[in-house]
């Protein structure tokens, strides 16, 4: 809140005003006044406890837990933890800036901060939110009324979903999130540049509509299982090549970076789960252009290359990727190399993996054709 409210301060004289405190704090006022008042609230039964110990037999906690925990309390911690990683990654691209770094340092000299920077701060509601089950759980235990614990124990299970329900959202944000990203930053060439044997006349070009690259990375169709940086061998030269193994097709692509920065680009606004390598290609204005085509998992071969077949061209740690078509006929292979012997077993074991997963998804799919009535097999 001291941050906050500075922050408030220092825009209301003009000073910092394209900093934006949503994104930074997001729903923090609310959160804490909800907080607040439920801490008031518990230790205020305490407090009366221990006024009228004489008369009162026991604590009555069931108005105060049913009241926040089936109120505002779990959905105002919901609704911070969905903005905290892309709060932590806005607040990394806002300490660059002198003006900001003074504003912090100010913050942090205050005595209630305790010597914390924001981050260290800014994540306490999240570690508080985990904290509540424990609470109800200790609350449960010392309980001696049945129907009370009863309750107590069903406000105990709703806080736990909310948190089970929380890191589904955080992590389908986050996919939705990157997903967005990359289909900003990949290029899809049209078939006349992916492949030169192709000629097209201008004045067909437009016969050839390309599958939208926005429904081939879709988030609510397919899941990115691992990603990396590796490098690509052609006849003459070694290219930059980043992969990414989605859960039904590999994609080969080149980094293609820009000398000159873009300057519409906010570093701000980027996805926080972003590898380093590919936020160093979008600062810079880069692309990753996709090479050849998509490779089904059903049509994928990989294979490991032994020093002595490749040790002649310079190449170390180095696997081959084969695209076969439904006739097992090989249409396209990549010869990559891993900077380690340890990533180049790491990405071969994620690709095998994802091989088997989805020939098992595929095989369960198809055992409803064979569950036919029984005359049918008799045909």
């Amino acid at each position: 809140m001291i941050f906050m409210n500075t922050l408030k301060y220092l825009q209301t004289h003009e000073y910092l005003l394209d900093v934006d405190l949503w994104r930074l704090f997001a729903n923090l006022e609310e959160l804490t006044q909800t907080s607040l008042g439920f801490v008031n609230s518990l230790f205020g039964i305490i407090k009366d406890y221990v006024d009228t110990s004489e008369t009162s037999s026991s604590l009555d906690f069931i108005s105060v837990l049913t009241k926040y925990f089936r109120g505002s309390l779990c959905q105002s911690h919901q609704t911070y933890c969905l903005n905290y990683s892309a709060a932590i990654f806005y607040l990394e691209s806002l300490r660059q800036r002198d003006d900001f770094g003074i504003y912090l340092k100010w913050c942090e000299q205050n005595e209630q901060c305790r010597r914390l920077h924001l981050p260290e701060l800014l994540v306490a509601p999240l570690q508080r939110l985990t904290r509540y089950p424990l609470l109800l759980k200790n609350i449960w235990k010392r309980s001696m009324d049945s129907a009370e614990k009863i309750i107590i124990y069903s406000i105990k299970e709703k806080v736990e979903k909310s948190i089970r329900d929380l890191e589904g959202k955080v992590k389908w944000l986050d996919n939705f999130q990157k997903f967005r990203y990359l289909q900003e930053i990949i290029v899809w060439p049209p078939l006349w540049d992916r492949d030169k044997r192709f000629f097209v006349p201008e004045c067909l070009k437009h016969i050839f509509k390309e599958h939208m690259a926005e429904n081939i990375l879709s988030p609510t169709n397919r899941h990115l299982l691992y990603e990396g940086k590796l490098t690509l061998a052609e006849s003459t030269r070694f290219l930059d090549a980043y992969l990414f193994l989605f859960n039904d097709f590999l994609l080969v692509t080149k980094t293609k970076r820009n000398k000159k920065k873009l300057g519409g680009s906010d570093p701000g606004l980027m996805c926080p789960s972003l590898t380093p390598e590919l936020q160093a290609v979008i600062k810079e204005g880069g692309s990753c252009t996709v090479l050849d085509q998509p490779i089904p998992l059903d049509r994928l071969v990989v294979k490991s290359i032994e020093p002595l077949h490749v040790s002649v061209f310079g190449l170390r740690n180095a696997f081959l990727i084969q695209h076969e078509n439904r006739y097992r006929q090989c249409t396209a292979a990549f010869l990559l190399q891993a900077q380690t012997e340890n990533i180049k077993k790491t990405w071969m074991a994620q690709i095998t993996t994802a091989i088997s997963c989805f020939t098992k998804n595929q095989e369960t799919k198809k055992i409803p054709l064979f569950t036919l009535p029984t005359e049918s097999s008799e045909i």
